[in-house]
C-alpha cells in the first residue's frame, strides 16, 4: 500500500517533541537521519562515543502516514498536539510501498578489505575470482546500521585486523571491540583466525545487532557483549576502538588497561588534523604509535609498553 510521507528538518533538542506529536496523531513510523550526512564532520558517523547519547546535532525526521490522510489537516493536528512546534517547514509527498531495507541492500555489494576479509550482505555470494577457501566472509545485513565497512573508519580497522592475521598475531587471540555497533570488527576479528571477541556499546540497539550478526554468523559462541557498565575488567592482547577522537582521549586510561603487555591497539574515527592529540595522550603507555590515512579520516595503531 502507498503512503504519505512527511519529511521535516530539526535540531537534536527538538526531535524528542516533534517525535512525540508525530506519534500521537497516528504516524505509522519514524525514522531519524544526519541532516548533514555527507559532511566530514564527527557527526556524521553513527557510532557515537561510549556514554553519549547516539544521535546528530541536527536532524532531518521522516514519518509515513496512510496514504490519503489530508496535508491540511494533518498539520493542524500537529500543531495542535504541540502548540510550541515550528511546522513551516514540513514537506510531504506520496511513496509507493516497498522493502526500503531490502531494497538499499540490493545496491550493496561485497567488499575486499586487505587480503583476506569480505563483507558480504545476505543476499550475495563471493564475486567471481575470490578465493572461498581462504576468505575470511562475515555475513552482515547493514538495515541495522551501525558500520557496514563502507565508513573510511571502518575500513581502516577492517584493514589493520587482516594484516594482523597475515603477521600471525591474530590466531587464537582475545580481542576487544570497544564501540562495537554492529559488532563488524569483533566478527571478523573471530573469522581472521581469534578464538573470543568481546564487544561493548553504550547502546542497546548495537548489542543486539552485535549478538544478533553473531548468531547469524554462527560465532555466538565465542563472542559476548556488554554495556559498558557490565563489561568485566580484563586485558587482551587485540584492541580495536572505532569511536570518535573524543572519546578516546577522554577513554585514554580506560582502553590502556584493557590492552595486555605487549598487545596491540587500533583506534579510529578519528579526523585529520585530530591524531596529534590521541598519540599525545597515548605515548605514555603505547610505543610505535603511527597514524594512517584514509580519505578525511585516520587510524592510529600501538603496542602496549611491557
Amino acid at each position: 500500500m502507498p503512503f504519505l510521507e512527511l519529511t521535516l528538518p530539526c535540531t537534536e533538542v527538538q526531535q524528542p517533541r516533534y517525535e512525540r506529536a508525530l506519534e500521537s496523531v497516528g504516524a505509522l513510523a519514524v525514522t531519524l537521519a544526519d541532516a548533514h550526512a555527507d559532511a566530514p564532520d564527527e557527526q556524521a558517523i553513527f557510532e557515537p562515543g561510549v556514554g553519549e547519547t547516539p544521535l546528530w546535532h541536527e536532524l532531518v525526521l521522516t514519518a509515513l502516514f496512510q496514504a490519503g490522510t489530508p496535508q491540511e489537516l494533518l498539520l493542524y493536528a500537529l500543531s495542535a498536539a504541540d502548540e510550541g512546534l515550528d511546522w513551516s517547514r514540513a514537506s510531504f509527498r506520496d511513496v509507493e510501498d516497498q522493502d526500503w531495507e531490502r531494497a538499499w541492500m540490493d545496491q550493496y555489494e561485497p567488499l575486499q578489505f586487505g587480503r583476506r576479509t569480505w563483507i558480504v550482505p545476505w543476499n550475495h555470494e563471493l564475486p567471481d575470482g575470490a578465493d572461498a577457501a581462504d576468505a575470511a566472509v562475515v555475513r552482515l545485513d547493514p538495515g541495522l546500521a551501525f558500520g557496514s565497512g563502507t565508513h573510511p573508519t571502518t575500513a581502516l580497522c577492517l584493514q589493520w585486523l587482516d594484516a594482523l592475521a597475515d603477521e600471525g598475531v591474530l590466531a587464537g587471540q582475545r580481542v576487544l571491540d570497544f564501540g562495537c555497533g554492529s559488532g563488524i570488527l569483533a566478527l571478523a576479528a573471530l573469522k581472521l583466525g581469534a578464538v573470543q571477541a568481546v564487544g561493548v556499546d553504550n547502546d542497546p540497539q548495537a548489542l543486539i545487532a552485535t549478538v544478533d550478526n553473531a548468531q547469524r554468523n554462527a560465532v555466538d559462541e565465542r563472542l559476548v557483549a556488554f554495556a559498558p557498565e557490565d563489561e568485566p575488567a580484563d586485558t587482551y592482547p587485540v584492541v580495536v576502538a572505532n569511536i570518535l577522537a573524543s572519546a578516546l582521549v577522554s577513554l585514554a586510561d580506560t582502553l590502556a588497561a584493557r590492552v595486555a603487555p605487549g598487545g596491540r591497539i587500533a583506534m579510529s574515527g578519528i579526523l585529520a588534523g585530530q591524531e596529534d592529540d590521541v598519540i599525545a595522550r597515548y605515548s605514555a603507555d603505547f610505543d610505535h604509535l603511527r597514524a594512517d590515512r584514509m580519505e578525511d579520516w585516520m587510524r592510529v595503531t600501538g603496542v602496549r609498553r611491557r
